[in-house]
């Protein structure tokens, strides 16, 4: 068992706990303030944007940085340029929680992403009764029925989905169950390797009226560059930023870079 399946499975778990506030979570997630548009905030039409990642660890990389300050590291993404903030709410194998996507929401004015591995639709009414205003939908790990319904029900709540592909046949199922925000990860899920040529490969594949979001793999502002010119409206950029020693600065060389609009 690999550990994308190993994460699945502990989901079901957490999803068994979740299921008696089902009513509650409900409720509070269509009495939740207004969202801020993520993908809105990622279609500046002449540059790619950056969406920051908040994770202490992964099952890939091992510790990232532990210590980190939610609050204060929110803050300094967007003094330098960050578009949105992707949190990692997942506990057990990224150290983050929903709690901790709060405390960043909090402190900002962008629009916040939670980035956890949804199965259900009581993870999406979770994540906006605690604020979110976007959430990360794995194709792989979704039928073609659920995604789609996931993506309306995140819909229903004025929520943006991340809809996160790997190969071209991810893609076709996304844009069959109409995601407007195509999210190339970089990163092959069951073995966690990188390549950037992924989201370069995939790029013209993806229409013009959708948002294109590469994850993964970028290391710096060359390979923004390279990514705009291909036509990526964005970057997700988490744990080569968390490494540096001023995160701020560093973020501030990715953003701003040229992008080429996509036919």
């Amino acid at each position: 068992m690999n550990v994308l399946d190993r994460i699945v499975r502990s989901k079901q778990g957490e999803l068994d706990r979740l299921r008696s506030r089902a009513g509650e979570l409900r409720e509070a997630a269509a009495s939740a303030g207004p969202p801020r548009g993520f993908a809105r905030a990622l279609s500046a039409p002449e540059r790619v944007r950056v969406v920051a990642e908040v994770k202490r660890r992964s099952p890939g990389a091992g510790q990232i940085f532990p210590d980190l300050v939610p609050e204060r590291l929110a803050r300094e993404y967007e003094g330098a340029g960050a578009a949105a903030i992707s949190v990692l709410t997942d506990g057990e194998y990224f150290g983050g929680s929903l709690e901790e996507m709060a405390v960043v929401r909090a402190a900002v004015s962008l629009p916040v992403l939670r980035k956890d591995f949804i199965l259900e639709p009581i993870q999406v009414w979770e994540a906006r009764s605690a604020g979110a205003d976007a959430i990360l939908l794995i194709v792989r790990i979704l039928g073609d029925g659920a995604l789609r319904s996931l993506i309306a029900e995140a819909a229903a709540l004025g929520m943006d989905a991340l809809v996160e592909v790997h190969d071209a046949e991810e893609l076709a199922r996304a844009l069959g169950a109409e995601a407007r925000v195509i999210g190339v990860n970089n990163r092959d899920l069951t073995t966690f390797a990188t390549r950037l040529e992924v989201s370069l490969e995939l790029a013209d594949r993806v229409p013009a009226e959708c948002v294109l979001v590469s994850e993964s793999g970028i290391r710096g502002a060359a390979d923004v560059a390279r990514l705009g010119e291909a036509g990526v409206d964005a970057v997700l950029v988490g744990e080569w930023l968390l490494r540096q020693e001023r995160v701020g600065p560093a973020l501030a060389e990715l953003a701003g870079h040229g992008k080429v609009r996509r036919s």
